[in-house]
């Protein structure tokens, strides 16, 4: 059974459907049977031939499915003025044609979203003053002011001193980037530190985020449609029903009996028992914190066999953390960190910010810091508690202080070193990077448990990174410096060998995630371009979601088969009963009936699906980082 093209039209046809069946038996119990007969035609006729519409359109994209028999049972019973029948089967169609469009829901939402991150216009210097123009308008050679917390809206080069950008959601790099005049700067970045000017190379069309925005598009084109489970099954049922009511009509020259065969043939455990559990499991995930959009991803993520992870935002936090805290002379741990994190008040730099995140976080009081001059992307110098105090880069507060700080290359790659200076002299420094989260190897062997044999790492970050944030994990392979195409060819190629879920966060991260058989996106603080894209959004910002959600699928997936194979058992022996003559159609209509409360009852067990990998919705869950290492 094919759905059909709107929502309003699933509901038109059901309610239809069941009008004209009550309407009708109304009539036939007040003693008017002939006009009972009429009104359960009328009812049955506007479902048919929406279903004859429905059967044309798969014949021409060559599919042959489960339509057919319920067109042959309408269409054979109203013939032989089996109107009851007919009305019957017309409103167990209907009820699983409105069942499998209120399970598919908004499967596949407009990458509307991924557009609307680029603001509509920007801010244009002309001569001295400043104008907003639309994007459309801005042409090469355009020269753009970029304020703090700006989306850079085409891609250009920096013409101020420096910037400081935060590339997580094109590149995957966690940590802030420094850029100097004459460097390019990506559309798509967003502008953490201090305004600056942008001198456009290319139209608002050309840029790096309308083309991952194409990228998008044709991956989504491009993905084949995932095969249902009612039409695996279509072909051996449809095969198996005209043979049965064929051989009735011959040998005993009946067509009635013909006619109870197919009502009874009518395949309802596939019309209503599949979607029944199906819209069950996406219940039960949604009470674990995962949005599956729709009947068919839950069907894919059931069978999954290839993991590809982003590393931003998914195996780590995706913000700056503490990882350790070094102190240099006489201050201790707690007050080193102290007054980096009251100076680090008086700047909006992302690190800074982080600083004074953790510091409360901890209890910390601090404050109010004064005389505070920044040097943007460089460091900022001030007094806290009537001492002098300098934070920054390493080189930055070894200038300020007049000897030498930490050295730069001590941190590992991905991390950034924050020194600490006060009163003239080094204070010691703090180590920040994206950290791994906490459980991830165990993460990592529970999805196996479930049958995903390939797990691999796929980032635009460099491989240092790469290796050393997922350095002890037991990954099968680690892609770095992929651009987001990259990340396309790479799901492209594990889809050879299996079905394929990608998990990300990022803008970036969109185009693999709609090429995958499965997309999944951090939906809690991710880009609202990979939740469009995806098939499966994770509600909370914990990539464990996938476990129960994994289980959840495949013990739904179990369900609904089970439901089936019992479900079309009963109707095969019902069709060799009505063959033999010992059920008239209306029976068989009413005996089908049964069967379907049968299979539903058992398909509704969905909603009590216990996940063995946690015990409730707020179990299991990830620590958002490591602890902090002194």
């Amino acid at each position: 059974m094919k759905p059909v093209s709107n929502d309003w039209r699933a509901t038109a046809i059901l309610v239809i459907a069941a009008l004209g069946l009550v309407a009708g038996s109304v009539l036939w119990m007040l003693g008017r049977p002939d006009t009972a007969a009429i009104v359960w035609a009328t009812g049955v006729g506007p479902v048919l031939a929406a279903l004859l519409v429905e059967i044309v359109r798969s014949l021409l994209k060559g599919d042959v499915g489960l339509d057919i028999v319920a067109a042959l049972s309408m269409s054979a019973a109203l013939l032989v003025g089996e109107m009851l029948a007919a009305s019957v089967v017309a409103l167990m169609y209907a009820s699983g044609t409105f069942l499998e469009r209120f399970a598919e829901g908004r499967a596949r939402r407009e990458m509307s979203a991924l557009l609307t991150r680029v603001p509509r216009t920007a801010t244009r210097h002309t001569g001295t003053a400043l104008e907003d123009v639309p994007l459309d308008d801005i042409a090469p050679g355009d020269l753009l002011l970029i304020r703090q917390g700006d989306v850079a809206p085409v891609d250009g080069t920096l013409t101020s001193a420096s910037a400081v950008l935060d590339q997580s959601a094109l590149t995957g790099e966690a940590m802030p980037v420094r850029v100097s005049t004459g460097q390019e700067v990506m559309s798509g970045v967003t502008n953490a530190g201090a305004a600056f000017d942008l001198r456009a190379t290319r139209a608002a069309a050309d840029s790096t985020f309308a083309g991952i925005v194409r990228l998008v598009e044709a991956a989504q084109a491009s993905k084949a449609p995932m095969a249902r489970m009612a039409d695996r099954w279509s072909l051996m049922f449809l095969a198996v029903t005209v043979t049965l009511a064929t051989a009735a009509w011959w040998f005993t020259g009946d067509p009635i009996r013909a006619v109870a065969v197919l009502v009874i043939a009518t395949p309802c455990p596939l019309i209503l028992a599949v979607p029944v559990a199906l819209v069950a499991g996406l219940s039960r995930a949604a009470h674990f914190g995962v949005l599956i959009k729709g009947a068919a991803p839950l069907e894919a993520l059931a069978h999954i066999t290839t993991l590809i992870l982003d590393k931003t935002g998914t195996l780590t936090d995706g913000r700056p953390q503490i990882v350790s805290i070094v102190p240099q002379g006489v201050l201790s741990q707690d007050e080193v960190l102290y007054f980096t994190a009251a100076l680090d008040q008086g700047s909006q730099h992302p690190i800074a910010q982080a600083i004074v995140a953790a510091a409360k976080a901890r209890g910390v009081t601090l404050p109010v810091p004064q005389a505070v001059v920044e040097s943007p992307g460089e460091g900022v110098a001030g007094t806290v508690d009537g001492r002098s105090v300098v934070v920054g880069g390493a080189d930055f507060v070894a200038a300020q202080v007049g000897s030498a700080g930490p050295d730069g290359a001590m941190a590992k790659a991905g991390s950034v070193v924050v020194a600490l200076g006060v009163d003239g002299k080094p204070a010691g420094h703090l180590i920040m990077a994206d950290a791994l989260r906490t459980g991830t190897a165990d993460l990592l062997a529970g999805l196996r448990r479930l049958g995903v044999a390939r797990i691999l790492l796929a980032t635009g970050d460099r491989r240092a990174v790469a290796e050393a944030v997922t350095q002890g994990l037991k990954l099968d392979d680690v892609h770095a410096d992929l651009t987001p195409d990259g990340k396309v060819a790479l799901v492209l190629a594990e889809r050879k060998t299996g079905r394929v879920m990608m998990v990300g966060d990022g803008v970036n991260d969109a185009p693999a995630l709609a090429a995958a058989d499965i997309g999944v996106a951090m939906g809690a603080r991710g880009a609202a371009a990979s939740a469009e894209a995806a098939d499966v959004v994770l509600l909370v910002d914990h990539l464990d979601r996938l476990l129960p959600g994994i289980d959840v699928a495949q013990k739904a997936s179990a369900i609904a088969l089970q439901s089936v194979a019992v479900g079309i058992g009963l109707s095969v022996v019902g069709m060799v009963v009505a063959a033999l003559g010992y059920l008239t159609p209306v029976q068989g209509a009413f005996a089908q009936e049964a069967i379907d409360i049968a299979v539903i009852l058992n398909a509704l067990r969905a909603l009590r699906i216990t996940p063995t990998q946690v015990e409730g919705p707020d179990a299991g869950s990830l620590p958002d980082v490591r602890p902090v290492q002194s």
